[in-house]
């Protein structure tokens, strides 16, 4: 398996620009960024904004994500392999998460109706 966190370490490090302000850029410390390094599995979504940050294509050295040059200009990279039952994975995740917020919601409405 593909240990991300050296890949990003080592883009970064061959970038040039200073692990403080790739920190500030994404909202995180400068420790987290240390923390993330040793991670081996690190989101593809954070892979691809630390990219887009140093201008750097990750596309050769993890294989999951697909760079297209309409999609770095736009700055949104594509995802490619996400399996079907990834996809439904996070899909019904998120429908039983906003059913269960629908339903605070409603407990929510029917307590302030009681206090008006």
């Amino acid at each position: 398996m593909q240990h991300r966190g050296e890949i990003v370490r080592k883009a970064i490090y061959q970038s040039g620009m200073s692990i403080t302000l790739i920190a500030k850029k994404i909202g995180k410390s400068r420790r987290w960024m240390y923390q993330m390094f040793e991670n081996s599995n690190i989101s593809l979504d954070l892979v691809l904004q630390i990219g887009i940050i140093i201008h750097y294509d990750f596309s050769e050295e993890i294989r999951e994500i697909n760079y297209t040059k309409s999609n770095l200009q736009d700055n949104q990279p594509t995802y490619t392999k996400l399996g079907n039952e990834q996809v439904e994975y996070w899909k019904n995740k998120y429908l039983l998460l906003l059913e269960e917020y629908n339903e605070l919601l409603k407990k929510n409405d029917k307590y302030f109706d009681k206090l008006c």
